[in-house]
This record gives structure tokens, C-alpha cells and sequence, in this order.
């Protein structure tokens, strides 16, 4: 057994130091190392929304093997110490509703597009565009391979032009269980007899339903379903409508064509639904404000910084695609009645208790990983939630919603050392997670900011070379 040092905090940081293996918040640790240690630091309550300071938290092969008040831990003699007094300690966020990468061509690429989350603090990615070489990302991420956050993975989606016939989707979703997607990506498509093949298929394996609410099944029908997740608030606008003023309109876009023609009080219905059902959101606001919004998108480019981290040639086609969607939705003005109508349905949703959890889409559209996430934080604070209701959206409520509140969603003994260190508190200012972070654990690997901002840096750097004539 490792000999343990059971003397104060100050003593046993001071035989740290002499002995040379104390480490400054940045310095990083691999995963490899067997103890870390978070000394004198304040917890950040995922749950309460409260703080608890002077506690130390000692991280083991990935996880936490320890996490009380300082003089209560017991640390291993060959622990690596960082010094958190001054800093605060979290959970790592998730991004819910994310469109990952797959190894093809360019696997550095999908190297650094996971690297942006992990950058930024998201540690639990949800993929919600399946695809099965996403399979094998997860697998190298989870064997230490390559650096990522976790993957629960949506199968590809059921809509669109991928549509199955009924008598297809068992043998589809038995395939999808079989190769280990995670849950049933639902999208615009499916009749209700399509998705009741769909929903009767996944419930037979075990795998959940999520995504959008197909037109022609609506709001109630798929809540009523079991789905677990309705992302984009899709469908609350257009049920806002008159059925018959909104029988022809095109699924997603066409919905600015008849926006203005909204009835208010029918809000009241949805929201009593929902909550009823208890359904979660996953509301990606900042993305679909970009859909429907009028700023240009040349400018919106210009005031995306972290662009300058993915491919010229990828912004390139966001531009172009964003561009040409404005075309699609048309109506000016019955877009930005879109926008102000998924505002007030976000924050009546709210209201009502009913649960959100943090998603972004990313990446598309100028919806950069993980930089995306702060954006969305920053929004719901201006709509009107605390930081403590936004963190615990990213954090407790993703892992309650897992139904993995014993290994995760908190920082706590026996849970995944996936965790962000700030130096000011994020339940005062969210941006605090990304404005004043010391560091990122990702599966008990340390990287502190210096490392994060050096290897963004040399991405940057990379890309400006490579594009250079």
C-alpha cells in the first residue's frame, strides 16, 4: 500500500515541494501518474449552487478518490500537488446536442476538433450526427489514444433523406444497438407511423429517442412517446401557429413565413405539456439566433476569433452556407419574430422548471466547439437563468440525466476526474470558465491553461501556414 502523509495541508505541501514534486497550476500531468492532487481549493456545488472552500481533492487513475476539507484527506506520499488556494474547482461542462467529427481522411483534424473541446472545459460530448466511424474516435479516446472528451453517440438520424420505411426500422435500430450507438437520433421526416416503427424498435434495445420532433408528429405525441430529449425547442414556434395556417410550410425554415401569424396564449398549453411530461431541452440558441438573425455573415465571421482554429476552407463554407440559408428562410421579418418568439418560449420553459441541459450544435455555422459553449452560457444569463442554473444544466442535470449521478455531474469522491479550474468564481460570472480558467482534467489528465493556449496557438499558427499561397 502507498504510504500515505497525514500532517496538515501546509506541512504536507511543504514536504511536496521539498521532495520536487509539487506543481504549479501549470504544469501537466499525464493520466499515467498515479495521484493528483487539488490542494486548498473551493468546490463548486453542481447541485446547491453553493461553494465549499478549504477542500482538497485527490484524483486517482482517473478518478476521485478523495474530495473533503483539507484536513480530513489523506494524500499520497508521491502525489503530484497543484496549489489551488485562490482558484475553484468544477465539474467539466457538456455539449449535448454536438455534430462530431469521424476519422476519414483528415485525422488531425479530428484530433484538433476534439482538442477545442477539451480546451474549452466540455468533457462530455453528446453526438447527435452518427456516423460509424464515430465508433472507433470513442473507442481511441477511451483507450487513451487521443486526447477527447466522453462520447455518448446518436445513431446517424432517422429523417431527411434517411427516412426508413416502417417495416425497416427494427432491423435498423437493431443494427445501431449492435454496433453500440448510444441513443436514436430523430429527425424531420418520419410520419407517425414511421416514428412509432422507430419508437416501439429502440424501446425493444434499450435506446433512447432524441432530437427533433417531426412535423407531422408534433409536440405531444413525441413527448408522449418518451423521448428524452426535444433539441432546437423544435416544433414550440410552429405550434404557436394555427394548424391550417401552417400545414404546407418546409420543417425548420418555413417557419418564418408564418411566424408573424403566432398566437401567444397557445404558449400556455406547450409549456404545461412539457412540464407535465418533464421532457428535457436542449435549445442550441446561440445557433438557430444565427439561422434566423440579420446579422450579416461576413460580420458574424468577423466577430468569431476562435474560427481562426478550424480550416479557412471550413469558415469558408459557413459563410456561404449561412448566406444561402437566409435565402431559404426568407422573410426578414418573420425570421426575427422567430428569434424573439424561441426567446420567450426558452424562458417560459424555464420558468416552469422544466429541465434544460447545455448544447450548442457545434461545430457549424460559426458554432466553434467548445467556444460555442460560452456563448450559449452567456445567453441563457441574459435570458434571464442564474450561472448557478446554467452550470448545473452542463453538469449535475447531464449526468442526472444520464442516470449517472454516482460517477459523475459533481465533484465528489468516486466520481470521473473530469474537472475545470478557475481562477474566480463561475457561479458569480459564467465567463469566468473561460475568461479566468487555470486548467482542464480530462479523464484525470492535467492541462493546465499554458499548455491549452501553446497548443491553440500552434493550431492557429498551422492553419495560417498551410493556407498561405
Amino acid at each position: 500500500m502507498t504510504r500515505l502523509m497525514r500532517t496538515g495541508l501546509a506541512g504536507r505541501l511543504g514536504v511536496a515541494a521539498f521532495l520536487g514534486i509539487a506543481l504549479a497550476v501549470g504544469s501537466p500531468v499525464p493520466a499515467s501518474d498515479r495521484a493528483v492532487v487539488f490542494g486548498e481549493v473551493a468546490i463548486v456545488d453542481t447541485r446547491d449552487g453553493q461553494v465549499l472552500e478549504g477542500q482538497t481533492v485527490v484524483v486517482v487513475d482517473g478518478m476521485i478518490d478523495q474530495a473533503a476539507a483539507t484536513d480530513e484527506v489523506e494524500i499520497p506520499a508521491d502525489a503530484k500537488v497543484i496549489d489551488g488556494s485562490g482558484h475553484y474547482l468544477m465539474p467539466g461542462l457538456a455539449e449535448m446536442h454536438g455534430h462530431l467529427p469521424f476519422a476519414g481522411p483528415d485525422e488531425a483534424l479530428v484530433g484538433d476538433l476534439l482538442f477545442l473541446y477539451v480546451a474549452n472545459g466540455v468533457t462530455l460530448v453528446r453526438g447527435m450526427q452518427g456516423h460509424e466511424e464515430q465508433l472507433r474516435v470513442r473507442q481511441a479516446i477511451d483507450d487513451g489514444q487521443l486526447l477527447g472528451p466522453r462520447l455518448v453517440l446518436g445513431s446517424p438520424a432517422m429523417g431527411w433523406g434517411n427516412t426508413p420505411e416502417v417495416d425497416e426500422a427494427p432491423g435498423l435500430i437493431e443494427e445501431f444497438a449492435g454496433v453500440g450507438f448510444d441513443l436514436v437520433k430523430i429527425g424531420e421526416g418520419p410520419d407517425p407511423e414511421t416514428f412509432e416503427a422507430l419508437r416501439q424498435a429502440a424501446e425493444a434495445h434499450g435506446l433512447p429517442l432524441a432530437g427533433h420532433v417531426p412535423d407531422e408528429v408534433g409536440l405531444e405525441a413525441a413527448m408522449a412517446a418518451g423521448m428524452v430529449t426535444i433539441d432546437h425547442l423544435d416544433n414550440y414556434v410552429e405550434e404557436l401557429v394555427p394548424e391550417d395556417q401552417r400545414a404546407d410550410i418546409a420543417p425548420l425554415w418555413g417557419v418564418a413565413s408564418v411566424a408573424n401569424q403566432a398566437q401567444l396564449q397557445r404558449l400556455d398549453d406547450l409549456v404545461e405539456l412539457t412540464a407535465r411530461y418533464g421532457t428535457a431541452q436542449v435549445p442550441t440558441m446561440v445557433l438557430w439566433e444565427t439561422f434566423f438573425g440579420g446579422e450579416k455573415p461576413g460580420k458574424i465571421r468577423r466577430d468569431t476569433p476562435e474560427a481562426r482554429y478550424v480550416p479557412t476552407e471550413m469558415v469558408d463554407n459557413w459563410e456561404a452556407s449561412l448566406a444561402s440559408l437566409r435565402e431559404t428562410i426568407g422573410h426578414p421579418a418573420g425570421a426575427r419574430q422567430v428569434v424573439t418568439l424561441r426567446r420567450l418560449a426558452f424562458q417560459r420553459l424555464h420558468q416552469a422548471g422544466v429541465p434544460f441541459l447545455l448544447g450548442t450544435d457545434s461545430p457549424q455555422l460559426f458554432s466553434v466547439p467548445g467556444f460555442s459553449t460560452h456563448r450559449e452560457m452567456a445567453l441563457w444569463v441574459a435570458l434571464g437563468m442564474t450561472p448557478a442554473e446554467v452550470i448545473h444544466a452542463g453538469t449535475w442535470a447531464v449526468a442526472e440525466h444520464f442516470d449517472e449521478l454516482d460517477r459523475a455531474g459533481s465533484v465528489a469522491e468516486g466520481k470521473r476526474a473530469d474537472l475545470i479550474l478557475t481562477s474566480a468564481n463561475p457561479l458569480d460570472d459564467v465567463g469566468a470558465i473561460a475568461e479566468a480558467r487555470a486548467g482542464v482534467m480530462v479523464a484525470g489528465q492535467w492541462l493546465p491553461e499554458s499548455a491549452i493556449r501553446q497548443r491553440l496557438d500552434d493550431m492557429a499558427d498551422s492553419r495560417r501556414d498551410s493556407e498561405q499561397p
